[in-house]
This record gives structure tokens, C-alpha cells and sequence, in this order.
């Protein structure tokens, strides 16, 4: 989608400018550049955009992106100036600095992986670097109770809350200060308030706003995906992922199966008890909901999950879901098997699935027909199929 607006990257009268940092690689994603990554159809740096061209007056926009990805950002970022980056946040935003056109007396630096931001914030920051001329950060009150810990975890003592602040951007600053800021700075800063302070400039907080939080991991993702469900009638309310898992017969252990013991059949190889079939209902709920699979978030590195029931999986995963913003609707799982026969039990797994998952659970069992892996009983699979809605 192309964004058209208002928004102007050369000179002219324009005062206030907004530089959107999107040059980061996003490692903790895992999903490559991270401004790029998409919620519900759009990606973080459009949704950074719509409401960066929603802010009061006439702005000139600068978008910094990573050189992989430049036309991209242009075509996103259409009317606005877009320069790559550098290899880290500081010199990326020195680089949409040098962009600016020579009229601007007011710079806000927004990093776009803060993509719900409320145009609202930007205007309060833009409001207050006029008339204080110092650098102003949005922030929240820290509501968890802090310690300090050494390198081997022992509690050193605890921080007095009252004194903190959990940084936000857009961050505002006057230009000619920010740039000799800039061209003073010798080491590497998390933000650019710190380049400010520590060039010896004033810097001032304000009220932040819950919705500036910053995506950095997958549960992040959910959270800024259910948000605009919430806020936005066009976002599906509903979700649906896809699980698969196989787990081959081997050792002493008695089955485990769809949340059942199997008396007298050899049970499955894994780290866990091998339920391939609770496994695989993890892995598409897991899915639908963007938080990553049942290997990330219960490891076999992990002692606690060694034997461990499918139900302990499957209770896990219901809760990151409820996390993250979500709940199960329904699960239809299909069971590839010689054996167990399946289905004289069949309504009895459903019921002590559908009790764990809080949800209908349906199970198919077929078979391949003598045809490889399954067709020789070596093993199972499960190919799980979920849908989730918002809460």
C-alpha cells in the first residue's frame, strides 16, 4: 500500500520535521528488518506512517531505512525523503539528520518499531520542545517493583521506583542543539535524549502513552496485532495457524496419545512423553497467534519438560496464549497411524482435549496404507489445524 499525504521531504518554510527510524535488523524478531516485519496486512514502518502523517501542520518527514530495503521504504513512505542507515541507531539518525531541509527548528526522532503510537504524542512532543527549547522524552511510570542484581544473580538491593521512567520516542529536540549534540558525541547511546544530556543540554519528560510501546519480540507482535483488532473493525478478530508433529516408536515407556494412555502399546521417543498429537495442537495454536512454536517455547535444552505430559503443553501454551490477547475457538487434529486404533477412544481424547485447550478439539485418525514411515508403524504424525479470536 502506498501512503499518499501531506508530508514533504525537501526545504522550504516547513519547522518541524520527524525523523522515523527504521533501519533496524530486528534480531529478536528473528523476522529480518525489523520496520518491515507485517501486523494484520501492514507493515510496522506503514503503520508508523499513517499516523506520522496525521501530526498538526506541515511536516517534513525523513525516513531511514536499512540499504536492502530503500524502495521499498520509498514506496511506503511516498512525499517523504528516505536515506539509508547506518550500522547502528545513532548513525542512522545522523543520517536523517544531514537529510533535514535548512528551515527546520524542530526535530522528532521515532523509531518505527513503535508503530501504535498515537499521532496525539507526537503533537504533545512537538508542543513542548517550542516552548521549553530543551529535548523532551514521553515516558511511563515504572509500576514493577525493581532490584539490582550482581552477575550471579543475588539481589543487591532495590531501586527506588519512584525515581524511573520507562522511555518512549517520538523524542523531540531543537534542531541546532541536537545537531551540535551530534557533532560532539563520542560514544555509542541507546537514544538520542542520552546524546542530548550528554553534550550537557536539558532534557524534560512528559506523559507517555501505553500504546508507544516498542515491538521487539513475538509476543510484542500479538500484543500490537490485537491491539489494532481492537481499534480497528477492518483487523480479523479471528485467527488460524497450522501445527504438524512426528515422533517415532522407541523405548520402554507406556503411549502416551491425544492426552491418553494406551496400556500395552510402546510409547513414542522424545524429550517429552512424544504426544504428537497434543504437540502439534501447541504448534498451531502456537502459530495462529505469531508467538513462535512449541520447540522456542518449551526447549528440549529445558530439564522441567523432560517426560513431561502433553497436557503440561498444552495448559503452557493456552496461558501465553491468554498473554498475548488470545483464546482457542476450535482445534480439528488429523492423526496419521497403523497404530493405536484409534477409534474406539477417539470421543473420549476429544473430551480430555477439549478440557485442556478450553475448547471443541475434533481428531481424525486415518492411516497411509502401508506407505512410508506411518505405513511401517515406525511412528505417528498429527497435523493440527486451529482457530483462535481476540479477548
Amino acid at each position: 500500500m502506498e501512503l499518499l499525504g501531506k508530508r514533504s521531504g525537501t526545504a522550504g518554510s516547513v519547522t518541524t520535521a520527524v525523523i522515523v527510524v527504521a533501519a533496524g535488523n530486528g534480531t529478536r524478531l528473528g523476522l529480518g528488518p525489523k520496520a518491515f516485519v507485517t501486523v494484520a496486512g501492514r507493515s510496522l514502518l506503514e503503520l508508523t506512517l499513517e499516523r506520522v502523517n496525521r501530526v498538526r501542520g506541515d511536516v517534513e518527514v525523513v525516513v531511514v531505512a536499512p540499504a536492502s530495503h530503500l524502495g521499498e521504504a520509498q514506496r511506503l513512505a511516498s512525499g517523504a525523503r528516505v536515506v539509508p542507515g547506518g550500522a547502528t541507531r545513532q548513525q542512522s539518525v545522523a543520517a536523517g539528520l544531514r537529510a533535514l531541509g535548512p528551515d527546520v527548528q524542530r526535530v522528532l526522532v521515532h523509531d518505527a518499531a513503535r508503530a501504535l503510537t498515537p499521532t496525539a504524542l507526537f503533537d504533545a512532543v512537538a508542543d513542548a520542545v517550542a516552548v521549553s527549547n530543551a529535548g523532551v522524552i514521553p515516558a511511563l511510570a515504572v509500576a514493577d517493583t525493581i532490584k539490582r542484581i550482581d552477575a550471579d544473580g543475588t539481589v543487591l538491593g532495590t531501586v527506588d521506583r519512584s525515581e524511573l521512567a520507562a522511555v518512549q520516542t517520538p523524542q523531540g529536540f531543537p534542531r541546532d542543539q541536537l545537531d551540535l549534540a551530534y557533532s560532539a558525541v563520542e560514544a555509542d547511546h541507546t537514544d538520542d535524549a542520552a546524546v542530548f544530556a550528554a553534550s550537557g543540554r536539558t532534557v524534560i519528560v512528559i506523559p507517555g502513552d501505553p500504546l508507544a510501546f516498542k515491538v521487539t519480540t513475538p509476543d510484542d507482535l500479538a500484543r500490537a496485532e490485537q491491539q489494532l483488532a481492537r481499534s480497528e473493525p477492518h483487523v480479523p478478530a479471528v485467527r488460524t495457524g497450522i501445527g504438524i508433529d512426528v515422533h517415532a516408536f522407541g523405548g520402554d515407556a507406556e503411549l502416551r496419545l491425544a492426552g491418553l494412555s494406551w496400556p500395552g502399546e510402546q510409547g513414542l521417543a522424545g524429550h517429552s512423553d512424544g504426544d504428537a498429537v497434543a504437540h502439534a495442537i501447541c504448534d498451531a495454536l502456537l502459530s495462529a497467534a505469531g508467538l513462535g512454536d512449541i520447540g522456542s517455547r518449551f526447549g528440549t535444552d529445558d530439564p522441567r519438560y523432560a517426560g513431561a505430559a502433553g497436557e503440561v503443553f498444552l495448559t503452557g501454551t493456552v496461558a501465553l496464549l491468554a498473554e498475548a490477547g488470545f483464546a482457542p475457538s476450535n482445534v480439528s487434529v488429523q492423526l496419521v497411524a497403523q497404530r493405536p486404533r484409534f477409534s474406539a477412544r477417539r470421543i473420549e481424547a476429544e473430551a480430555a482435549l477439549s478440557a485442556l485447550v478450553g475448547a471443541p478439539v475434533s481428531i481424525a485418525a486415518t492411516t497411509s496404507d502401508g506407505l512410508g514411515f506411518t505405513g511401517r508403524s515406525e511412528g505417528v504424525a498429527a497435523i493440527a489445524t486451529a482457530l483462535i479470536r481476540t479477548i
